[in-house]
């Protein structure tokens, strides 16, 4: 199982590095032509990869680390891509565009205390799950709103809601994992378990 932890060319692993791939051709299809079809596009099938990969991971038993890091950062760099898009564009304000990286950076500020109980991260949170996936509805609803008619309206109203809880659960599962190392630092006999690396 330890080696297999280790494998770096896997199936969920390419469908990773593709996701990565469309960070910047989504920025560039909303900033540029304005091509808001396509950068949709882009968006729904990071949606689906973002599916896919885990249940491949699962199903393939091609679980890896290099896994457990791509899956997130793609999260986090399509979270940023799309708000700064959308603030430039003027559809959100740039306070949410503020607000959702400054959580990121307030988490990242408590990985060198992590560090010295010998972890890098902890487990994922169900509630920071539920916030991405609320985020990753919002934004594709909020580009199709910019527009007019009944379904651009429908779409802002679904998708400022998705935008508003999703915020509030990102923030939410940051304190969370805030306790969680704030416990974790108050317990002294606490420490990573040592990996079996033979």
């Amino acid at each position: 199982m330890a080696g297999s932890d280790r494998r770096v060319l896997t199936i969920p692993n390419v469908i990773s590095i593709v996701r990565l791939a469309g960070v910047p051709l989504f920025l560039w299809l909303i900033l540029v032509p304005e091509a808001d079809a396509w950068a949709l596009v882009v968006l729904m099938l990071s949606g689906i990869s973002d599916y896919l990969d885990g249940y491949l991971a699962r199903r393939l038993d091609q679980t890896s680390k290099l896994g457990e890091i791509l899956d997130p950062v793609a999260d986090r760099l399509y979270i940023l891509s799309t708000v700064v898009g959308l603030a430039v564009r003027d559809i959100i304000p740039w306070w949410l565009a503020i607000l959702l990286p400054a959580r990121d950076l307030f988490l990242w500020g408590l990985v060198p205390f992590l560090r010295t109980r010998g972890y890098s991260a902890l487990p994922v949170h169900f509630l920071g799950k539920a916030a991405t996936a609320n985020l990753l509805y919002a934004f594709p609803l909020l580009l199709l709103g910019d527009g007019t008619g009944l379904l651009a309206l429908l779409a802002k109203v679904f998708g400022w809601a998705f935008a508003i809880w999703g915020t509030a659960l990102y923030w939410w599962a940051g304190l969370l994992y805030a306790w969680q190392v704030r416990k974790l630092l108050a317990d002294h006999d606490r420490r990573a378990p040592t990996l079996d690396v033979s």
